[in-house]
């Protein structure tokens, strides 16, 4: 079996959508890639936010279900989302967030790169991580200059009532154990690189997690394509795990799974993408349907708040 690639898309659960888009797009400098809604509960919508080009393994979802309860932190879930800028940048970055007003953590070394720790409007906690360049396209719309633009998806933290069985079934996709560090333990995919980490912490005490608003709702990992995702899915199932068939979700195809310690994961084709239904130059500045919701796109956008792109503040690089 081919082992997965790294993160596709992580995907969380936010509360007012207009706010979302205010401090992801606007104080963040994320290019808004695709206006859609869930394609399981249309009533809300589905941003998602990328680099320029909207490539794989830089897209931030989200899921605004505004009377949602906030998140409980606990074992079986995501606890912590880290975002790749590059190397030199997090003094900019200290400056920026605090001029918005964001509470910062205190800078850290997580495995000999810088991090600079934080929470958005709702509470999910972040990461910035200062890294080695990657694969990414700048946004030039973006009120972030392009030399510290975030460049994409680096890693993410997962708290787990008990580390084997995870970390047995992290093998099975194709990751290895490389280090530990104050309670974490990183598993890396094997060609390694921003995009490819996960850190774990073996809390046995800690109660369950639950999903709200500020919680992370599921990782999705990058398959090349259907042949490639029916392999994964397949060795899946042979350890006993339930796995959905797969989706269409019209810009990738998904297949759904609980790893052993209970966090959500995703297989996530890296084709056909965002551009297959509009023109690049002009993704996310509407709403989206996949062809087998255009029936129904006056009931699900009379029932949608209205979104407004925020206009980037610009500053001196």
């Amino acid at each position: 079996m081919r082992p997965v690639l790294g993160l596709h898309h992580i995907t969380a659960i936010a509360g007012s959508a207009q706010g979302n888009l205010d401090f992801y797009a606007g104080v963040l400098g994320l290019r808004l890639v695709k206006r859609s809604v869930n394609q399981d509960d249309p009533g809300t919508y589905h941003l998602f936010y990328a680099d320029a080009e909207g490539r794989p393994g830089t897209d931030l979802t989200f899921f605004p279900w505004e009377r949602l309860a906030p998140g409980r932190k606990g074992s079986g879930l995501t606890v912590e989302v880290q975002l790749a800028v590059p190397q030199g940048s997090l003094a900019y970055w200290e400056s920026r967030l605090e001029h918005y007003g964001v509470r910062l953590g205190a800078p850290e070394v997580w495995f000999g790169e810088r991090a600079l720790p934080f929470r958005d409007p709702d509470g999910l906690e972040l990461a910035l991580v200062e890294t080695a360049p990657r694969p990414f396209s700048p946004w030039e719309r973006s009120g972030v200059p392009e030399r510290f633009q975030i460049m994409g998806l680096h890693g993410a933290r997962l708290w787990e009532g008990a580390l084997g069985p995870t970390a047995q079934f992290l093998e099975q996709l194709g990751f290895s154990y490389l280090g530990h560090q104050e309670g974490w333990r990183r598993y890396a995919l094997a060609q390694g690189g921003s995009g490819s980490f996960l850190d774990i912490k073996e809390l046995p005490q800690a109660p369950k997690g639950r999903w709200g608003v500020g919680s992370v709702h599921h990782l999705a990992w990058r398959v090349e394509d259907l042949e490639h995702q029916m392999e994964v899915r397949q060795r899946i199932l042979s350890l006993g795990i339930l796995a959905t068939r797969s989706i269409d979700r019209f810009w990738f195809r998904s297949v759904y799974f609980s790893e052993p310690g209970g966090v959500v994961f995703e297989l996530a084709t890296d084709g056909p993408g965002f551009g297959v239904d509009e023109d690049p130059a002009h993704l996310g500045e509407r709403l989206v349907l996949p062809p087998w919701l255009e029936p129904r796109r006056a009931q699900i956008e009379a029932g949608l708040p209205s979104l407004a792109l925020p206009k980037p503040h610009h500053e001196r690089a």
